[in-house]
């Protein structure tokens, strides 16, 4: 057996960072990947679509936390809801914390509509789009880093950098780098590869560090949308990679390594490494499928939503949280939306009394409305999340510290 490659000292040629996808152990990657999908299938068929809705919307707030939170710049969820309503802090960090939890949000929901294919968000352009999308929605001053420099949105970078251990291609090489991984995850063909396919990419394009600043974000957003024709955006791996933040940044760095020898495939980075890291993705994929599942089983939501009812209208007082509201309540959950009449008419209540409870929770989101005569669906309050989608968001029901 030969010796382990060295590091190269600059990188500047695409057959480099070779290989870009696993070549062997694929059965083992595409069993768990027909289990992510089946169960993917599942999770967007169940509950009501506007419960889907309302999860989704919880989601895309913890992706933004979650994101941000790995780089090391989260805000509370709590001043994320307060943003979401244009309720900014006084305090010049926490708002921008909050501006920046923002833009990312509205920079998902506009990527998400642009989706049309795994490999079509696999591409560099589109990684490039999410960047330009995400920073052209701050300003200068919020772009700019600790050390002066301006971000621009989207711009690839001009210059050398180093990241810890690691040495990116030369600037100059970055769109031969690009392009080369163009070739490869634009031929994403058959559902076994998608997820392992979309985990190489992932690494990869962190390995590339194609931006000045706010690759992390830039990439995990692409993932994301990559992730988005299977998830239909109800599952988010964001979650399990910031949960074990150290343990991604393990497997991140190990598969940046140098080939060990002629058993560990023919490119110049560790092929074996490569496969642990796609492994370690596909888990936390099926780990994050299975937790929402969880969230949505309709047996276990509907005693959630009596359990909140009954603790915000025995131990909180609230006259309107009453044992009448739980099964219209759950059946808006699991059937869909409901006429203001209908939701009436479901609770047995007097009418006035109806009213109230219906306006009640209205105003504090667990039922919204488009208007004073609209339907009701589903809402997941954040003050709700601890009972009702229990440990999904753990961080929302925490103090207020910032």
């Amino acid at each position: 057996m030969s010796a382990p490659s060295t590091p190269v000292s600059v990188y500047d040629q695409p057959h480099q960072f070779e290989p870009l996808l696993p070549t062997r152990k694929l059965g083992e990657l595409g069993e768990t990947t027909r289990r992510i999908f089946e169960k993917s299938s599942e999770l967007k068929a169940s509950a009501s679509p506007e419960a889907r809705t309302a999860l989704r919307e919880i989601v895309r707030s913890m992706n933004s936390y979650y994101s941000n939170r790995i780089e090391g710049q989260g805000t509370h969820p709590a001043n994320i809801e307060r943003a979401l309503r244009s309720d900014f802090s006084d305090r010049p960090d926490v708002a921008k914390g909050q501006r920046v939890a923002l833009a990312h949000i509205e920079a998902e929901q506009e990527l998400e509509t642009l989706v049309t294919t795994e490999a079509a968000a696999l591409n560099s352009g589109f990684l490039q789009k999410a960047h330009e999308s995400l920073y052209r929605r701050l300003s200068a001053q919020d772009r700019t880093t600790n050390d002066g420099r301006v971000i621009v949105p989207g711009e690839l970078r001009r210059h050398d950098v180093a990241v810890g251990r690691h040495q990116p291609p030369a600037w100059a090489s970055v769109p031969r780098f690009l392009g080369r991984m163009d070739e490869v995850y634009g031929r994403l063909k058959g559902m076994d590869a998608v997820v392992y396919t979309i985990a190489a990419a992932h690494h990869r394009m962190a390995w590339t560090h194609p931006f000045e600043d706010g690759n992390g974000r830039a990439v995990r957003l692409q993932t994301h949308c990559a992730l988005f024709p299977l998830n239909g955006g109800l599952w988010s791996v964001n979650r399990g990679l910031a949960r074990h933040r150290e343990r991604y940044y393990q497997m991140l760095d190990a598969a940046d390594s140098s080939r060990q020898g002629d058993l560990d495939g023919r490119g110049n980075l560790n092929e074996q490494m490569l496969w642990d890291w796609c492994s370690y993705f596909l888990a936390l994929c099926e780990d994050q499928v299975d937790f929402m599942a969880s969230m949505l089983d309709l047996a276990k939501l509907k005693e959630r939503i009596r359990a909140y009812v009954m603790v915000r209208g025995t131990v909180d007082g609230i006259a309107e949280y009453r044992e009448e509201a739980v099964l219209a309540l759950q059946n808006v959950a699991c059937g869909g939306a409901v006429s203001r009449s209908d939701f009436a008419r479901m609770t047995g209540l007097e009418e006035r009394t109806a009213r109230k409870v219906i306006s009640r929770f209205v105003s504090d989101g667990l039922l919204k409305s488009d208007g004073h005569r609209g339907n009701l669906s589903i809402g997941f309050p954040l003050a709700s999340l601890n009972i009702l989608l229990p440990n999904l968001y753990p961080e929302a029901s925490t103090a207020v510290l910032d």
